[in-house]
This record gives C-alpha cells, sequence and structure tokens, in this order.
C-alpha cells in the first residue's frame, strides 16, 4: 500500500522536458534580464560603435583601392587617410566620455559659433572648395579638407539640448514660442548655410536632429505639424527647383542605367550580385569603375556585394542596437540636458544611416551623406566620434551604471551580483526616469 499522494512501485514516472527545451523556454527572461541590466547600453554604444568602426576601415581599404589606382595614387591611400581620422576620433570619442556635463554644457555655444564661422568662409570665395558641385568644403592644408557642415550637427546637438534644458528647468517649454526661439531661428539659419553650398543631404540630417529635440520637448502635435509642412514645402521648392535633385529623385526603384541614374542601378547590381554571403573581401566588380563613389556614399553596396546579406544585415543590426541603447539612456536618465543631447544624437546617426542606406537600396533618392562611422571622410567621423562618446558618457552617468561602476571597481572589476542588481533597478525605478 502506497503512501497518500506518491507514485506506486513500478509506475512509469511523468517525462521531463529536455534540457535544451527548459534553456529554451527561459531565454526570452535571460535576455530581458541581460538588457535590464545597468551597464548593458553602455557596452552596446561602445561594441556596437567599435564594430562599426572597424569593419568600416576593412570595407574602405576594400572599396578604395582601385579609386584610388584609377588617379595615380596608392593603393591604401585612402584607407591610411581614413585610419588616420579614426585614431583622431578615437581620442575624441575617448575625451567625450570623460567629460563632466557640465563641461560638454559649457562647449555648446563656441561649438555653434565657430561651426557658423567656418559655414561662412566656406562661401568666402578662394576659401571654400567644390566637390562633386557642392560647395561645402574648406581646405585645410595638403590633401585634407573639413567639411564645416558636418559639425553644425554636433553644434545643433549639444547648443540646442542645453537651450531646451534651461527653458525647461525654468517651466518655459509649456510655451510655444520658448520651443520655436530662437532654436528654430538658428537651425534655420544653419540650414540656410549649408544649402548656398547646394548640400541638401545634410540639410534633411540637421531638419532631423529638430524634430527629433522637438519630439523629447513634447512639442504638440498642432505645433510638430506646423513645422513639418514648413519644412516639407521648402524641401519641395529646392527640389522642383534644382533639375540634379529632380533627377535623383527620379532614380528611386529605377531599373535602367541610363537617363542619369547610373549610380543608383549600379547600387542594386552590387547588391544582387552578392547573394547571400558575397563574393569575398576584395572581389567586387562594381567598383571596377561602374559604381561611382564606393567608398563614401555608396560602400554599403560594395559591402553588400563582398559579403553578401550576412554582412549587410550585420551592419543594420550594429545600427539598430546602437539606437536602442541611445533611446534608452534618453530615455532613463533624470538629467534634461542628457535627455536632449542622447535624443539628438541618436536620431541623428539613426537617420543618416536610413537616409544612405535608403538611396543604395533604391527607396530613397540619392542625398550625397555618408554611413555613419563606416564610410570614407574624416570630416564625417570625427563629429560622429566625439557624439559616440557624448553617448558613452551618457550612458555611464546613469544612477543604477554609476552604482554598477562603483561596485565593479571595490570587486575588482568583477560584474555585481543579481541581488545588487536588482537593488540597482529598484533604486533607479523609485526615481523619475525623465521619459517623455
Amino acid at each position: 500500500m502506497t503512501a497518500h499522494g506518491s507514485i506506486p512501485r513500478g509506475a512509469a514516472r511523468p517525462a521531463k522536458a529536455p534540457s535544451a527545451l527548459r534553456g529554451a523556454a527561459r531565454l526570452p527572461g535571460r535576455l530581458r534580464d541581460a538588457w535590464d541590466r545597468p551597464l548593458t547600453a553602455y557596452y552596446v554604444i561602445l561594441g556596437g560603435s567599435l564594430l562599426i568602426t572597424v569593419l568600416g576601415l576593412v570595407m574602405v581599404y576594400s572599396a578604395s583601392m582601385i579609386q584610388a589606382l584609377r588617379y595615380g595614387l596608392p593603393s591604401t591611400y585612402y584607407f591610411r587617410k581614413q585610419l588616420l581620422a579614426v585614431a583622431i576620433g578615437s581620442v575624441l570619442l575617448y575625451a567625450a566620455a570623460r567629460t563632466p556635463v557640465r563641461l560638454h554644457r559649457a562647449l555648446a555655444y563656441p561649438l555653434l559659433l565657430g561651426s557658423v564661422f567656418l559655414m561662412c568662409l566656406v562661401q568666402v570665395p578662394g576659401i571654400g572648395q567644390s566637390v562633386n558641385g557642392n560647395t561645402n568644403w574648406i581646405s585645410v592644408g595638403g590633401p585634407f579638407q573639413l567639411q564645416p557642415s558636418e559639425f553644425g550637427k554636433l553644434a545643433l546637438v549639444l547648443w540646442g539640448a542645453d537651450l531646451l534644458a534651461r527653458k525647461g528647468e525654468k517651466g518655459l517649454l509649456v510655451q510655444w514660442k520658448h520651443l520655436l526661439v530662437p532654436l528654430i531661428p538658428v537651425t534655420v539659419l544653419l540650414l540656410g548655410l549649408i544649402m548656398l553650398g547646394g548640400d541638401m543631404g545634410t540639410t534633411v540630417i540637421l531638419t532631423a536632429i529638430l524634430f527629433g529635440m522637438l519630439w523629447l520637448a513634447g512639442a504638440p502635435t498642432r505645433l510638430f505639424a506646423g513645422v513639418l509642412g514648413g519644412a516639407s514645402a521648402l524641401a519641395g521648392l529646392a527640389i522642383v527647383t534644382s533639375p540634379n535633385r529632380m533627377d535623383r529623385l527620379h532614380c528611386i526603384a529605377a531599373s535602367d542605367p541610363g537617363n542619369g541614374c547610373w549610380q543608383a542601378v549600379h547600387g542594386i547590381y552590387a547588391l544582387a550580385s552578392g547573394g547571400w554571403f558575397g563574393s569575398g573581401l576584395g572581389a567586387s566588380v562594381e567598383k571596377w569603375g561602374e559604381l561611382p563613389e564606393p567608398h563614401t556614399d555608396f560602400i554599403f553596396a560594395v559591402t553588400g556585394e563582398e559579403l553578401g546579406l550576412a554582412g549587410t544585415l550585420s551592419v543594420l543590426a550594429l545600427f539598430a542596437a546602437l539606437g536602442y541603447a541611445g533611446i534608452r539612456v534618453a530615455g532613463r536618465t533624470e538629467d534634461s540636458f542628457v535627455r536632449f543631447a542622447a535624443g539628438g544624437v541618436t536620431t541623428w546617426i539613426t537617420a543618416q544611416a536610413v537616409i544612405n542606406i535608403g538611396a543604395v537600396l533604391g527607396l530613397l533618392p540619392i542625398a550625397g551623406v555618408p554611413l555613419p562611422l563606416f564610410s570614407y571622410g574624416g570630416s564625417a567621423l570625427l563629429p560622429t566620434m566625439f557624439a559616440i562618446g557624448l553617448l558613452i558618457s551618457f550612458a555611464r552617468s546613469e544612477p543604477a551604471a554609476r552604482a554598477a561602476l562603483a561596485v565593479r571597481g571595490r570587486n575588482g572589476r568583477k560584474s555585481p551580483s543579481r541581488a545588487m542588481t536588482r537593488t540597482m533597478r529598484r533604486y533607479v525605478s523609485r526615481r523619475p526616469s525623465g521619459e517623455r
């Protein structure tokens, strides 16, 4: 006779779920716990930006070799210049990551004034340099050129974040005039100086940054729609008055390389010929003179041809992770300046990546903007790496992240225990998150 509730001797016991199935069932919870750790955003931003930059160096070397030889230059010419820019950018990234927030705020006005001054110099005959029909460059000696509008993106982020944060501390952002003035007039000034040189792609990025910060500031829908409508009207006017921009608009989803769509169609050819895993590094056919700008605007097409769908999806995943981590930093901070600046940087990088990749895929008109951290070009790389340093600094400054770093330092750089992580999350959850 058996005890109540016990299994009779010899009876079949219920089968246990295989360990693989139990592990798979617990996987979503483990991933959620890993993402909720205080330092996850910090590591994702640092690791994602590092991987994008390193892969970009590899692809710049591969995509630019033939271009350099065509101009009678060493095959490593563009790669060496990009490597130098990465080295300088790494110093800027480290400095930005270690700089306190109050010093970043102090940089806002000097950087804005310096950017406006340099953009004015671009329009001075004999100083401004034209590249591919756009006059947005200044020669700084030898083969090096500077594009001040790229630093204008960083200036708008820091200055706009400082402006909105100060007005928010005084409770002025509930009035529409304080939301728009002087943010809109200064942004229009920057856009006008850039458009004088004919660079509409950069103006689109600055406009996206403006909209991102207005959204974080809590701009009402009517105000948002009004600003968006005005910007769309000006953009439409700029397009219809320029035959070159109208040609680019007609090249969306084009299949015939004629009629001015050579670059757009050959970008699709490069992606289509890559297959699942590509033809191998250095084996691109389109970069042999068929695809213009293979190492700058259309480096994503060469990546698709040489690394295939696996390579392009990896790049997309890295940018998606970087953007999501930036949103997390902006959403969890208690500092209004950090929220606006992190949101502005995240909008800048993700919008520019979408515009560049969309143009390569034939879904958007070719805007002439580089792929952030990936394409060749020191003028674009340096402010972008500084902006990544800002995100790293902000990610480290979260209360839970500061506590985790302090615990790791006391324990010989060991990760905090699970109990300590839960305690830090409870500590943060009791405080206002700063989310919109």
